[in-house]
């Protein structure tokens, strides 16, 4: 866990292992009757959003959960219609879509850190509605959360990725930066909210101010607000096998030695 948390590792386990359960369930619900399910993860850097994806990817099969996390526009994408690269990752029937940031990026980031006009912003938040209606009008189910982050919290997750080598990797020059701009992205964020929480693809706001407490809310309320996802488990024939069980046997290479525990 990242972080200090009400929660130790033995509870957090214990709490999420039931969730997992359903999670199952569900992704099982999603495969057998076809669906098509995207959620979208947003929040400021170090709020949680990659712990969170991880909840959901480890669980699944990675032929069913995709995890999109775009790098920056390439020459070619700037000058596509702004919504058209994240339409190629959008799901098939039985798939569950991740993204770890989003089309929001236009709402947030890019318009904090000036790498778009006002113009494009305010293009962005009249299409956005739009587009997702026409998401969810052809049956996806669209799932947006927002994950709420003090900057007290942000700071001392900062510094843990700073003195912690293991964890550096996810500092950017553009982390430096956004630390002087937490008011900004508020406004820029309630901006976001007024023009594109709809009826349609409402925004979920979940405090991960401790990590592992908003992750169980996170999907508990995803789960919740799925249809019943009860299915019943079919019979698999599984014979027995025609005589004891064999082992390895090489001719061309050996195993390397086994790791000494101690």
């Amino acid at each position: 866990m990242s972080g200090s948390s009400a929660l130790s590792w033995d509870q957090y386990e214990a709490l999420l292992k039931p969730l997992t359960k359903e999670l199952s369930d569900a992704a099982r619900w999603i495969q057998e009757t076809q669906q098509r399910v995207v959620i979208v993860f947003e929040g400021r850097d170090t709020a949680g959003k990659g712990g969170s994806i991880d909840v959901f990817s480890r669980t699944l099969n990675p032929r069913q959960c995709k995890v999109i996390a775009l790098a920056s526009p390439s020459e070619r994408e700037r000058g596509q219609w702004y919504f058209q690269r994240y339409m190629e990752h959008l799901p098939t029937k039985g798939e569950l879509t991740l993204f770890d940031r989003s089309w929001y990026n236009r709402a947030g980031v890019e318009k904090v850190m000036g790498y778009c006009s006002d113009a494009d912003t305010d293009a962005f938040l009249k299409a956005a509605p739009e587009f997702e209606r026409h998401l969810v009008e052809d049956g996806i189910f669209l799932f947006k959360y927002w994950l709420c982050v003090d900057q007290d919290k942000q700071e001392e997750r900062f510094t843990n990725r700073l003195m912690n080598p293991r964890r550096r990797w996810k500092l950017s020059p553009i982390d430096i930066e956004s630390r002087t701009r937490y008011d900004e992205y508020t406004e820029a964020r309630e901006r976001m909210l007024e023009a594109t929480h709809t009826d349609w693809a409402p925004w979920t706001l979940v405090d991960f101010n401790d990590q592992p407490i908003g992750r169980l809310t996170l999907l508990r309320d995803f789960l919740d607000r799925l249809p019943d996802t009860k299915l019943p488990v079919a019979d698999i024939h599984w014979p027995d096998l025609a005589g004891p069980p064999r082992k390895e046997s090489y001719r061309v290479l050996q195993p390397i030695e086994s790791f000494k525990a101690g």
